[in-house]
């Protein structure tokens, strides 16, 4: 069994309880719903869900679409202008979570404690990275996992995507997230 199948198959086993928290992205593409690990990410699932219901997602671009790598969000507005953001939040990588196909991470700069409302989805299995196993300022945090919608992550990893001032991968025509929700908790 490859490293990437057996931390996924870990990764698995921890979500899909009947009571993890699950938020909906409504994207122009499509919906993508996104079950969050609460227990192995706490800081990172209490930091997006407040994002979330602040409404600071809705109307956000997929600014940086790498296909064979990730689709990334969180950021900037239709105009491109970066939004407002809370405080970065502390690293939890090394959480039992690795970055592979469908998993969400927390994007963030050079230094490991930036995250702040970017995040990531994995469209190929990226343990890279998950960073060193003795260096716990390394990786990037995963939190979540898509758990409906990957065809339309697909969709988009697959849009055409062009240079355009900072963003090197930005798609030609604007993908949004018109929505996101936190949905009821399944009990």
């Amino acid at each position: 069994m490859t490293r990437s199948l057996a931390l996924l198959l870990a990764g698995l086993l921890t979500l899909g309880s009947a009571n993890a928290q699950t938020v909906k992205l409504q994207t122009t593409e499509g919906d993508i719903r996104i079950e969050l690990d609460a227990e192995k990410a706490p800081r990172t699932v209490a930091n997006f869900l407040q994002y979330v219901k602040a409404g600071h997602y809705n109307g956000v671009v997929f600014h940086r679409v790498i296909d064979g790598f990730m689709i990334q969000t969180g950021g900037y507005d239709a105009k491109l202008a970066q939004r407002p953001t809370k405080p970065p939040i502390p690293l939890e990588s090394h959480n039992g979570l690795s970055n592979v196909r469908g998993s969400v991470a927390m994007a963030r700069t050079n230094d490991p404690n930036s995250a702040t409302s970017q995040f990531f989805i994995n469209v190929a299995d990226n343990v890279r990275l998950d960073g060193e196993p003795d260096d716990r300022a390394s990786g990037y945090a995963v939190f979540g996992q898509v758990v409906d919608g990957m065809d339309v992550v697909d969709k988009i990893r697959a849009v055409e995507v062009a240079p355009h001032g900072i963003h090197q991968h930005l798609p030609v025509k604007a993908i949004f997230i018109t929505k996101a929700l936190v949905e009821p908790v399944k009990k």
